[in-house]
């Protein structure tokens, strides 16, 4: 694959100083985040959203909805058309920014989906993947560290038959269950549909403090080659919030893009060198 887009977070609040930060750093773009307290209601407060987010430009934006308890398949049905309402507003906000990636997530703030229908759910998937469809929006559905997106199998069926594109956050996949218990391999994500996954959110892991960065290469050397693989998944977000991890990860990414440009240099020499009996 080519080289992806590497993205940061909108991690710093000073819009203009965000550009200038990710610009400086060579990012290629931003994947800016709504959540529940910031998400605008009113019209004014969404005009300034649309011009910060305008003014990032030449910064490619993406998407990304971290609405705690706001699930489409909420057994209560009042709370699941409200969810419903919600990632709809935000379609309309990416689509009026022309945006064309949304990532979103089943199961995010809660500890059990004891309160979670599977089939309003996937109902529930299908009717946004269609709506955003209508405004040329791909809709990405996110894996997390627990609940049905943490088990291969159960995502794979949601993106099946929901039609909903994917984001792998590879620190995620990595303390999962189903892969901390060797039932599953982080690659089990993605090679059932590895074309349906667009985005890549990357760091190490997670813990009760939050994302971690790579200390060394060799701690997401397995899962960058697996992103590189894929054929579609051309945004890779670094997903950290604090400067200097975000930094260490930077240099981390820089040096697995460097490797592979020298292995590629050299199996090219070694080709063109190869006696003519060889090749």
């Amino acid at each position: 694959m080519n080289r992806p887009k590497l993205a940061c977070c909108n991690f710093i609040d000073d819009v203009r100083q965000l550009r200038a930060f990710a610009l400086d750093h060579g990012f290629d773009g931003v994947d800016w985040t709504f959540t529940n307290p910031d998400f605008p209601l009113q019209p004014a407060t969404e005009t300034e959203l649309i011009w910060a987010i305008q003014s990032l430009h030449p910064l490619e934006v993406r998407f990304h909805c971290a609405f705690a308890h706001t699930d489409l398949g909420d057994e209560d049905p009042v709370h699941a058309a409200a969810a419903l309402q919600t990632f709809q507003a935000v379609c309309r906000l990416v689509s009026k920014i022309r945006g064309r990636y949304i990532t979103i997530h089943i199961g995010l703030g809660r500890d059990s989906t004891c309160d979670l229908c599977w089939e309003r759910t996937l109902a529930g998937l299908i009717d946004l993947v269609q709506f955003a469809g209508k405004s040329w929006l791909r809709l990405c559905l996110e894996n997390l560290a627990w609940g049905w997106t943490s088990r291969p199998e159960l995502y794979e069926k949601l993106l099946r038959k929901s039609g909903a594109w994917a984001t792998l956050d590879i620190g995620h996949a990595q303390v999962c269950p189903s892969v901390a218990s060797q039932q599953y391999r982080v690659a089990d994500f993605v090679q059932p549909q590895p074309e349906r996954i667009r985005n890549a959110h990357v760091y190490h892991t997670e813990n009760s403090n939050g994302h971690i960065p790579p200390r060394r290469l060799e701690d997401i050397r397995d899962r960058l080659n697996l992103l590189c693989s894929l054929p579609l998944c051309d945004w890779w977000v670094l997903e950290l919030r604090e400067e200097e991890a975000l930094h260490t990860t930077l240099v981390v990414i820089k040096e697995h893009f460097a490797q592979l440009q020298e292995e590629s240099a050299r199996v090219g020499f070694e080709a063109a060198t190869a006696p003519l009996s060889h090749r």
